[in-house]
Parts: C-alpha cells; sequence; structure tokens
C-alpha cells in the first residue's frame, strides 16, 4: 500500500481543550454571568484552571466580566458570533436554493438537497421531498462522511489544497457492493474527473441501492459554497435517466451560483 493511502490512528483527545470548551459552553449557559469558584463548581475543573482559561478568552475577546464589589462575574461576548457566521451563512445558501431543490424534485421524481461541507462531514442543510409511500433516510441535519456522496464530491472537488489535504486522513469505507477501499490517489483522481464533468455521481457505494448525482455551488468571489444533488433508486437514475439528471442539476446548481453572485 502506498504511503499516501495508509489511514493513520485515530488521536486521543486533547484535555485542555476540552477543558476550554466546558468552560465556554458553561458561560453560554449561565444568564448572569458566574464567578470563578461557581465556573470551577459547575465544571468540577480546578479553579487555577479555570482562572487560566477565562483570562485567556477575555485576551481573545471572548469573554469579559462585571465587577461587582469583589466579585468578577464572567460572561462570554457576541465575539462569538463571528465563529457562528459561516454557517449562517450556510443557512442562507439553504433558503435560496429552494425553488431550484422543488423543481429537481418535480421534474425528476426524487429528494433534492443541499449539502455543505462541516470538517470531514457532509451535512444535508434542505430538502425538497417527493409524495409516495418510499422515502429515502435524507433529511435537513443528516451527516454523511464527505467523501461517499456526491453531494460531498462535489465539494471536495473544489476545494483549495491547504483545506482538501487535511480531509484525506478522513476518508471512510462505504457499506454499498460496489464501496472500495479507501485510497488517497484514487479520490484525486475522482476528484480531477468531477472537475472536467462539472458533477458528481455516487452508485451503491454509500449504501446498496441507491445513488446520487451532485453538482457543486459557488460564492460570488468563486469559492466553493455547497453542493445541490438527488438522490434516488441506482436502478433509475443510474441509467436512461442519468444524462437529465445531470443536466438538470448542473443548470440547477448554476441558478443558485447566479444567485449568490458567482
Amino acid at each position: 500500500m502506498a504511503a499516501e493511502d495508509k489511514q493513520p490512528a485515530p488521536r486521543p483527545a486533547s484535555p485542555a481543550v476540552s477543558r476550554t470548551l466546558t468552560v465556554l459552553e458553561t458561560l453560554v449557559a449561565a444568564e448572569d454571568g458566574l464567578t470563578l469558584t461557581a465556573l470551577a463548581r459547575e465544571t468540577g475543573i480546578p479553579l487555577a484552571t479555570c482562572a487560566a482559561i477565562v483570562y485567556t478568552l477575555e485576551q481573545r475577546g471572548y469573554a469579559a466580566r462585571r465587577v461587582v464589589g469583589r466579585s468578577h462575574f464572567w460572561r462570554v461576548t457576541l465575539r462569538l458570533y463571528d465563529l457562528a457566521a459561516p454557517l449562517i451563512r450556510q443557512d442562507d445558501l439553504a433558503e435560496v436554493a429552494q425553488p431550484e431543490l422543488r423543481d429537481l424534485a418535480d421534474e425528476l421524481g426524487m429528494p433534492a438537497h443541499v449539502g455543505v461541507l462541516d470538517g470531514a462531514s457532509v451535512v444535508y442543510v434542505a430538502k425538497a421531498a417527493t409524495p409516495g409511500f418510499i422515502q429515502f433516510d435524507t433529511y435537513p441535519g443528516k451527516v454523511a462522511p464527505f467523501n461517499l456522496t456526491a453531494l460531498g464530491r462535489a465539494i471536495a472537488a473544489y476545494l483549495p489544497d491547504e483545506q482538501l489535504d487535511p480531509l484525506l486522513a478522513h476518508l471512510v469505507a462505504g457499506r454499498g457492493p460496489k464501496a472500495k477501499k479507501p485510497s488517497a490517489r484514487v479520490f484525486l483522481a475522482q476528484l480531477a474527473e468531477i472537475r472536467e464533468a462539472g458533477f458528481a455521481v455516487e452508485d451503491e457505494e454509500e449504501e446498496p441501492d441507491i445513488a446520487c448525482v451532485a453538482a457543486p455551488v459557488f460564492h460570488s468571489d468563486g469559492r466553493i459554497a455547497g453542493s445541490l444533488g438527488v438522490t434516488g433508486f441506482a436502478r433509475d437514475l443510474i441509467g436512461e435517466k442519468l444524462d437529465l439528471a445531470t443536466e438538470l442539476v448542473v443548470r440547477q446548481a448554476k441558478e443558485v451560483s447566479a444567485k449568490l453572485g458567482f
């Protein structure tokens, strides 16, 4: 096996990061702020460690203190909004794409989705369902490995190298009959094919009998924003409907990109 195809062993969690996140989450939940003593009691983290964490958060602008007499009450600041802003923009993409999703679902008789990248996962942030007793296990909020879905591949194909390279250590094997052992070399070649074609196809790799087609959606500055695609039974989608599906998916993805100013 080539060195680039080897999957690294999972790294242990960082206790320091875990404690920092616990402190941050506790402060967010506290309506009126907490003293260091109360914070240490709530979190089970030593007082000195809590102090070091909140002082660092204060220096970075994520926490502030309100002094009442001799007591200091700590709270988080709205600087946290800066971290959440990209997620809010992703929600905007889900809203903007609703007409195109509906058109895709109606024209193909298959559920249509918008996906965005979150770490090494693709998250379904919007769905246009189709009527009928048979419904696919896709829904807003669903998370899947980025390399196993057409939605994830359509995004990954347009990531800059500095964002894509770390993800190659997180390739996951699918459960479908056509799934292959994860390989960074093979996956990169697959992404090159996606860029050339302008769309991604997944055929019974993530799950048996299921296939999907997706195309990229871009921000106004050319950065990848997410992807738009459809899911169906492989017997229907990978066959006579494939050409029509790819044509419609690419067209609607371009329409959404245009709405975003691309």
